[in-house]
């Protein structure tokens, strides 16, 4: 810039005075403290500080002042790194919010190719690209956005050199406050918003974790199936195994005596159901290593024997090598499924377990009216799944299956819930919820203050389509594995509640079942009052009733 132009930028600088100063930061501060629009990708405007735009400012301010002038190059190195913590803080805001947790550098970069192929799949090609040059266009202007402000703040503070330390104390108040304490306004809102550089560390970290076996060794427990590699699974005949995550199925209902007087008869149905044909059911206790909410945690921690609950355990285990329930079974022949009413979006995680066939919301079948958002009522869910798997084997018949089933419709809000449908064939075509029954479900209100009714009537809904699969439906040499993944929410369970939820182990198996007797589990839907564990405790301890006969050893390796 010649000494002209300069002049000039200083005449514009000393009219605008401190009024452009405050406006040119407020713009920074919007591009670093934005939120989420949830649901979607969109970002929404939030009234916090960014201490990022205060640091960054601030740096530019204090060169200015010592130098006299800020270069042009700098500038634009600014600029770069500005609009960088800008796309990190995107990401980081975004990918929670469409799926359901954070960002993981080395899981999603191994698969983003393919998550974005799926994402535009049925796209023409020339939206794709208008897309992609739109992008690309936008991360352009921004960067002569932010490279406009710098060269402004840079003048001013060149102008402005004797105020320095007004401006120094202003952009270090806000960073000083976040660091010290999480204030809050009048709406429960923090009033500065979570920096964007520590999802960058965190990003580093996990994929130093997951491509370090010695990192891997460190944070992961042992799996149990790794000791159980060689024993076979005699125990079970055969016969077809269904994990059933009940979603929000914690011990509440049993310790809370309000909750469980309400879902005594349900539960009394469910026994009878489970000894009509003679069946019998183990039940016991184990603790799960979320609470509330982050199924995904359950899930993997029972799949792999892995302990889940330590921070960062979770995105390591994707990362490794460690063995599945899924894989053993499919090594004894099992066709394995997961099926996954509750998956709307693409699951590269689904990659580590290993699954023959994963069913999501788009291609399990379903074809009735959608229920909320998670759409798919469980009854009909099993209906489909009972169909296409267990109904005399329709999807490659003669190999036994097993089957990992997340269920959804006991999710939190608890609302809508689909009413009870008699005629299970019905649940196969797009009619089986008549349009008014439908209109009712969706007007009933939804309330977080006080959801423990809609939480009963969610439980009493599951329990109630299990006992009539189990009468209707299931084959005698089913294996029947229900498990709580979590406690409900805290507007439920009350403050201080454990994390404990229930597991039931239904079969026709006498052998199976006193197996798992020996290992703490008692007769009845009613477990004992103490927890065997944690869950990933159970998985060995299921591991071991498969495989064990009367008066046979398990061969393990040693």
């Amino acid at each position: 810039m010649g000494s002209e132009g300069r002049s000039r930028a200083a005449a514009v600088v000393q009219s605008l005075g401190w009024l452009g100063f405050v406006l040119v930061v407020m713009l920074l501060n919007a591009l670093l403290s934005f939120g989420n629009d949830w649901p979607g990708i969109g970002v929404v405007l939030r009234p916090q500080l960014a201490p990022e735009a205060c640091v960054l400012v601030l740096g530019l301010v204090v060169f200015a002042h010592l130098r006299g002038r800020v270069p042009a190059s700098m500038c634009s190195t600014w600029a770069a790194v500005f609009v960088l913590l800008v796309l990190v803080r995107y990401i980081d805001v975004t990918v929670p919010a469409v799926l359901g947790r954070p960002v993981n550098l080395y899981w999603d970069g191994r698969h983003a190719w393919q998550v974005l192929l799926m994402a535009w799949s049925g796209q023409s090609a020339a939206r794709v690209l208008w897309t992609g040059c739109a992008v690309l266009l936008g991360i352009a202007a921004l960067f002569l956005i932010v490279r406009c402000c710098a060269v402004w703040i840079g003048g001013f503070s060149s102008v402005r050199g004797g105020r320095l330390w007004a401006v120094l104390a202003g952009m270090a108040l806000p960073v000083a406050f976040h660091m010290w304490q999480p204030w809050f306004d009048r709406e429960g809102r923090p009033l500065f918003a979570d920096a964007a550089t520590p999802a960058v560390h965190r990003a580093v970290l996990q994929w130093r974790d997951a491509v370090s076996p010695a990192r891997q060794a460190l944070l992961l427990s042992d799996s149990p199936v790794e000791a159980f590699a060689r024993a076979d699974l005699a125990a079970l005949g055969g016969g077809d195994v269904l994990v059933l995550f009940a979603e929000a199925y914690g011990a509440i209902t049993l310790d809370d005596g309000d909750l469980a007087a309400q879902l005594e008869d349900a539960r009394a149905v469910l026994d009878a159901a489970i000894r009509r044909d003679g069946r019998e059911v183990v039940s016991a206790r184990v603790v799960s290593p979320t609470f509330g909410g982050g199924s995904w945690l359950a899930h993997s921690a029972l799949l792999s024997g892995v302990d889940t609950a330590p921070a960062g355990t979770y995105e390591t285990l994707l990362a490794s090598d460690r063995p599945t329930l899924t894989g053993h079974f499919a090594r004894h022949g099992y066709r394995t499924v997961g099926w996954m009413p509750g998956l709307q979006m693409p699951w590269p995680e689904g990659a580590y377990y290993g699954y023959e066939r994963i069913a999501d919301v788009h291609t399990l079948g379903y074809r009735g009216p959608a229920f909320g958002y998670w759409r798919v009522p469980d009854q009909a869910a099993m209906a489909l799944l009972h169909v296409q798997e267990f109904d005399s084997g329709r999807e490659q018949p003669g190999r036994p299956r097993f089957v990992v089933f997340p269920t959804v419709s006991s999710h939190a809000p608890f609302r809508p819930l689909a009413p009870w449908v008699d005629n299970w064939a019905a649940l196969e075509h797009s009619d089986a919820y008549d349009a008014a029954t439908h209109a009712a479900v969706l007007a009933e209100p939804v309330s977080w203050s006080d959801p423990r009714p809609a939480y009963v009537a969610s439980m009493r809904y599951t329990l109630t389509w299990l006992a009539q699969y189990l009468n209707e439906r299931a084959s005698p040499d089913l294996v029947l594995v229900i498990v709580g993944d979590h406690q409900p929410v805290g507007s439920v369970t009350g403050p201080g509640a454990n994390w404990e939820v229930p597991v039931h182990v239904i079969s026709a198996n006498a052998r199976l079942s006193r197996t798992l007797r020996e290992r703490g589990f008692i007769r009845g839907v009613y477990p004992a009052e103490t927890a065997l564990g944690p869950m990933h405790a159970l998985t060995a301890i299921l591991l071991e009733a498969f495989s064990k006969l009367d008066g046979v050893e398990v061969a393990v390796d040693d």
